[in-house]
């Protein structure tokens, strides 16, 4: 029997519009469903409805055509972001977040076909502002969700890849703060948006301590926040080995570029998680507050931590698995279940991989 060949795309749309405002984290999930469009159909025009911090992480994306949406501009910049799109329209918007803002600027979106989530992961309203919805499948992580926005369209994101556009320049900047001198290097970006998926200063300090009697490297980032300056200085005044202090003094360009450089990154559910795994670093994820299943690193989750049953039992009196696919568990006091050990035993497992 002759091979069969590959079923060809369907007819390529003349425009399409995504909107997917924030958060860090979640945009790198965007970028594997870009390219699977961009793949099948590099005629069609993309634009991409985003935050404002957002695109700056996103900048030269190529094919991609950004409307920023300044969350502070209100019901304002979503009159504007109308008048920007006067006399378009697109074949479909892919409505790729369901927080009220997000569903009531879809509204200004001109599209015949509104393509949203699922009943299951619908919320505030979302299900008004749609005519379609993706499949309802249970139990994947958040990228392969975001992914199956194509499914409705005809195709299938049968291939993952990010391709974050990180400038020379920026590798230029990563690659001059410490010397390749063939010392493996603990990143530690400490901090999510999320402060109840935060851990003790102290904790990353006697992590970062057995990291550097093991002869690694102990470098901290982080954004220029209030918190992540009190949760580094915090770190810093814990912790008994030298380490470098890059928090604050870096741009969203260049982050990408320093955690690529890491052998290892310890982290939160935070946006770097994501952009560390995004660029083929390994991340050491903590997670009580989130299930890594739904939200961790997607390529390779053999480092991280999960507590996430735990938290489970403890905050809601039941197992994870009888929780709604999804539920965040951001209590007081739930990254405690995350212990030292548990993270050293991650660091190790790492460890042992570099051999």
């Amino acid at each position: 029997m002759a091979p069969t060949s590959p079923p060809a795309a369907p007819p390529a749309p003349h425009a399409l519009c995504l909107l997917r405002l924030s958060a860090l984290g979640d945009v790198t999930h965007v970028l594997p469903l870009v390219h699977t469009l961009r793949r099948a159909w590099p005629q069609t025009a993309l634009t991409w409805v985003i935050g404002k911090g957002e695109q700056r992480l996103l900048e030269g994306l190529p094919g991609v055509e950004f409307m920023v949406y300044d969350k502070k501009s209100g019901l304002a910049g979503m009159r504007a972001l109308r008048h920007a799109l006067a006399g378009r329209r697109f074949d479909a918007l892919l409505q790729m977040q369901v927080a009220a803002r997000a569903n009531l600027l879809s509204a200004f979106v001109p599209a015949r076909r509104r393509i949203g989530y699922d009943r299951t992961r619908s919320r505030d309203l979302h299900g008004l502002f749609v005519n379609e919805r993706i499949p309802d499948r249970p139990g994947i992580h958040v990228l392969d969700a975001i992914g199956s926005f194509c499914e409705p369209l005809g195709l299938r994101q049968e291939r993952v890849t990010w391709d974050l556009p990180v400038p020379a320049g920026a590798h230029d900047w990563a690659r001059a703060q410490w010397a390749d001198d063939g010392r493996p290097t603990l990143v530690i970006s400490p901090c999510s948006s999320h402060v109840l998926r935060n851990w003790r200063a102290e904790r990353y300090a006697a992590v970062a301590d057995h990291a550097a009697g093991r002869g690694w490297r102990i470098v901290l980032c982080g954004g220029r926040s209030a918190l992540e300056r009190e949760t580094a200085d915090a770190i810093l005044a814990a912790i008994r080995s030298p380490a470098l202090d890059l928090v604050g003094k870096d741009t969203l360009k260049q982050l990408p570029a320093l955690l690529a450089r890491a052998d290892l990154v310890m982290t939160p559910d935070s946006g770097p998680m994501h952009i560390a795994n995004a660029v083929g670093a390994k991340v050491l994820g903590l997670h009580a507050a989130s299930n890594p299943a739904r939200s961790g690193p997607y390529s390779d989750r053999r480092y991280c931590v999960d507590r996430y049953d735990d938290a489970a039992r403890r905050f809601v009196g039941k197992p994870a698995g009888e929780l709604r696919w999804g539920a965040k568990i951001e209590q007081e006091g739930v990254m405690d279940l995350v212990t030292v050990d548990d993270a050293v035993a991650a660091f190790e497992r790492r460890v042992a991989d570099l051999g």
